[in-house]
């Protein structure tokens, strides 16, 4: 991803630092550029402002087991299903079950 990117979303994130969609993509772009700190620091911004927002539940289970934080994932992952059956969002469902499922199996390893 360009700088330039990233600088149209922090100008978009100054302007208004509480649209949902625009902390996510901040998050998305700085776990891109590999800035793992200000990404894990904006989806937990975004769980914190907008828990409902199902989208950031699987980025961030991924972001803690980057870190090896794999108790932190699987919390996260457990969260997120349960928005997802409240929300009755079954492919948000499958692909967070999947992905706890793999990584319960790779803890047992």
């Amino acid at each position: 991803m360009s700088d330039t990117r990233l600088k149209t979303l922090l100008n978009y994130y100054e302007k208004d630092n509480q649209d949902a969609f625009i902390i996510f993509a901040l998050a998305k772009e700085y776990e891109q550029l590999s800035q793992i700190d200000k990404a894990m620091y904006h989806y937990l911004e975004l769980k914190t402002k907008h828990s409902d927002y199902i989208g950031l539940y699987y980025h961030l289970a991924k972001l803690y087991e980057t870190r090896g934080e794999n108790e932190m994932a699987l919390q996260t992952y457990g969260e997120g299903i349960e928005l997802a059956k409240s929300k009755r969002d079954y492919h948000a469902l499958s692909e967070l079950n999947n992905a706890k499922m793999n990584l319960e199996m790779e803890m047992d390893d």
